[in-house]
């Protein structure tokens, strides 16, 4: 994959994680899973999905976009 669609691809993933942050649909329902309302479970099940992301762009796309492949990195030293 070409580093462009790959900072595509990682941006996309970016927008739909932050889309997910605040459960709107969830407001104004009071319904209790476990003791714990709904929306609560909502949060933990996001931040579970946010942390495989971020482990999965850490691990396979940390500096795309940023990090060059030309000797001596293009950056200060």
């Amino acid at each position: 994959m070409g580093e462009r669609s790959e900072a595509v691809l990682w941006s996309a993933v970016a927008v739909v994680l932050v889309a997910l942050a605040v459960p709107w649909f969830l407001w104004d329902d009071g319904r209790v899973v476990a003791g714990l309302p709904a929306w609560l479970w909502w949060h933990v099940g996001w931040m579970a999905l946010a942390a495989v992301a971020f482990r999965a762009f850490a691990t396979r796309a940390w500096g795309v976009g940023i990090e060059t492949d030309q000797p001596g990195g293009g950056g200060r030293a």
